[in-house]
């Protein structure tokens, strides 16, 4: 079977943009997507790029080669960003579930994170096979009182997951149609929802709506901005800056280096 290039589960799976992935000791990762499980390894690769769900879900049969040498070709620091983690993918996840995340993820730190939503959906979820639960649907968070969610622990967060659950269920807001509408449109619907600001919605935006022109902006974000592109905006990046926003801020994270200067300007 051809293998399957630009894709690296370790950088894919672990930088930030989802939440029910786990290592395993062999290296694998074991996960749950939409009510689907999945081992995958980079020797099953290959078999699981023929299964329709996953390679969508991976977005395998995206030309990411293609659009890092032209995002590469516009700008000599993005060619370094996008050099360092060439095999990190967009995935194809339930928008549902990533606007729930994200609502989750906020003040927060991946570990716990992943926690959070990992009680979720054993406590709310269906059960669909050894030990693993689907994700809660908006319907059955809609119909609960946010005090219900205390035993996540989830805090200030609750009310606002209860929130996006009503009207998501209510139809108030329509995430099939926000993936067609325009983007500008899409991210002040989702601000209807309360708790959920301009971050949070190009996070769902991107993670959860494949929207790949969306570019989620978080403090560090904003400063690797400002000290590696002075002057640039998110547009600037074309209509793929979302996959230009995860090589920018995984190049930044993984080398603090790059901001020593700044740090000794401030001094």
């Amino acid at each position: 079977m051809q293998k399957i290039l630009d894709f690296d589960l370790e950088q894919t799976l672990e930088c930030g943009q989802c939440f029910r992935w786990e290592r395993q000791p062999d290296g694998s990762y074991t996960g749950v997507a939409s009510g689907h499980i999945l081992n995958i390894s980079e020797e099953n690769i290959p078999q699981i790029a023929q299964d329709e769900f996953w390679g969508n879900y991976f977005d395998l049969k995206r030309d990411y080669a293609k659009i890092r040498a032209d995002l590469s070709a516009a700008d000599r620091t993005l060619a370094r960003a996008a050099q360092f983690a060439p095999g990190m993918r967009i995935l194809n996840q339930e928008p549902w579930e990533a606007l729930c995340s994200f609502i989750l993820s906020q003040n927060n730190n991946i570990p716990r994170i992943r926690g959070i939503v990992k009680r979720l959906c054993e406590q709310f979820g269906e059960p669909i096979g050894d030990g693993f639960f689907a994700f809660p649907t908006p319907e059955r968070i809609a119909a609960l009182e946010p005090e219900a969610l205390c035993e996540i622990r989830c805090g200030f967060r609750a009310k606002y997951v209860v929130d996006a659950a009503r009207k998501v269920a209510s139809g108030v807001i329509d995430l099939e149609r926000l993936k067609t509408a325009e983007l500008s449109d899409a991210r002040e619907q989702l601000m209807q929802i309360h708790g959920v600001g301009p971050k949070v919605a190009d996070c769902t935006l991107l993670y959860g709506l494949h929207r790949l022109e969306a570019f989620p902006m978080d403090v560090w974000m904003k400063r690797a901005m400002q000290t590696l592109f002075p002057g640039r905006s998110p547009e600037a990046f074309g209509c793929y800056a979302g996959i230009a926003q995860q090589y920018i801020f995984h190049y930044s994270r993984c080398n603090p280096e790059l901001f020593a200067q700044e740090r000794q300007h401030a001094g």
